[in-house]
């Protein structure tokens, strides 16, 4: 049987992330955005709400919310503003390694104390000359006496000025290939860990994002997550659990842009009615609508999966290459509806166009997500 209605306990949850975006996130999203301003007293008030790092176990400091869960709340904040968002559901990504093969001691070091406050954590995988490809990465780990000694630097780390500690993937054999390829916990205040600038991206502005170098970073053994060789397969588990909320945070960026174009068009009169009866304007409003449900059932489906235990590595590139493409088209069109204005920051629908961009290149271009979806078509059929 399916059933598209949510439980009351969803209703609840999805409704708290709402309030939250309308009255918490949307009120200061523009600051941020313009000064590039961290926003740690949101983050703090989130995680004060169980709105951040909804997929770690409570007892780790989470909510312990299943991916469908997750994927309400996401919908929700991206609807806020998705920089913001990106900025607080790091945690989940960073994580997601310790939850996919991290030991108990493990968890409860570095999770733990995200009990107490909140902590913000980095995911250290996408390097200067290696993105979507992660095989291309440069970093390596040797075997010095009983610990790890980390060589390396990467790029677009979120969160990385602010973090308490990354996850860093690293060849521990190149001669491997990726099963050569080992994760690791990195403190960020050991020797040799060295955080560069903000870079001033043209979206997305209040996530902290930077590069990072680890010159010599001694690293003790205790923080290799799984075994060497399993850090390719860590990875590709973590994406599967992650994308499906970048699909949703998507979807709630394209239903912001939607509305704002929707209430514009019913207001704004050309030519003697308002330009929603124009159908050249009509039809791109019910494009966008079509669309943005149909990118939420298939983040639905792909979160919904994974939540039964179920492989759902096609489902999840289906969900965020599709929902991130709507993202961008809608926010372009709600850009076009209102005209000049669209093109000023006095009106919101500049940063949205801004915002949607990253989501279709950062976790895997989407390019690669198509990749993917031909590999899975035809190789596990």
């Amino acid at each position: 049987m399916v059933d598209f209605r949510l439980s009351s306990e969803q209703e609840m949850l999805q409704q708290t992330a709402r309030e939250f975006a309308e009255k918490e996130i949307r009120p200061v999203a523009s600051h941020h955005d313009r000064t590039g301003e961290y926003p740690l007293e949101l983050a703090r008030k989130a995680w004060e709400l169980g709105l951040v790092g909804t997929h770690i176990p409570e007892e780790y400091g989470g909510s312990g919310l299943g991916y469908l869960d997750a994927a309400l709340v996401a919908e929700e904040l991206g609807w806020g503003c998705t920089g913001v968002w990106t900025a607080l559901t790091v945690n989940n990504l960073a994580a997601t390694p310790l939850l996919v093969a991290g030991s108990e001691e493990q968890k409860r070091r570095f999770l733990g104390p995200m009990k107490e406050e909140f902590w913000p954590i980095s995911y250290a995988v996408t390097e200067p000359s290696a993105g979507s490809d992660v095989r291309g990465i440069q970093t390596v780990a040797r075997r010095v006496g009983g610990d790890y000694v980390l060589q390396g630097e990467k790029m677009w780390i979120t969160n990385a000025g602010k973090a308490r500690w990354f996850f860093v993937l690293a060849y521990t054999d190149v001669e491997k290939g990726y099963k050569g390829m080992s994760g690791f916990i990195v403190p960020s205040d050991l020797d040799g860990v060295e955080v560069g600038k903000k870079e001033e991206t043209m979206g997305q502005r209040a996530s902290d994002t930077r590069g990072v170098r680890f010159e010599e970073v001694r690293v003790p053994k205790e923080n290799l997550v799984g075994s060497e060789g399993e850090g390719w397969s860590i990875v590709m588990e973590t994406f599967d659990r992650s994308r499906p909320d970048i699909g949703a945070a998507a979807v709630g960026l394209a239903r912001a842009a939607m509305e704002y174009a929707r209430d514009y068009a019913g207001e704004r009169v050309a030519f003697g009615r308002p330009i929603y009866q124009h159908q050249g304007v009509g039809f791109m409003i019910a494009d966008m609508a079509k669309d943005i449900d149909a990118a939420r059932l298939l983040v639905w489906q792909a979160a919904w999966r994974k939540d039964q235990g179920m492989r759902n590595t096609l489902q999840a590139a289906y969900s965020k290459c599709f929902a991130t493409d709507v993202a961008m088209r809608v926010a372009m069109d709600a850009v076009q509806i209102f005209g000049g204005y669209g093109f000023s920051k006095e009106y919101p629908v500049e940063k949205l166009m801004r915002d949607a961009k990253v989501m279709q290149i950062y976790e895997g271009t989407n390019q690669i997500q198509r990749m993917i979806m031909v590999r899975e078509l035809f190789q596990r059929r």
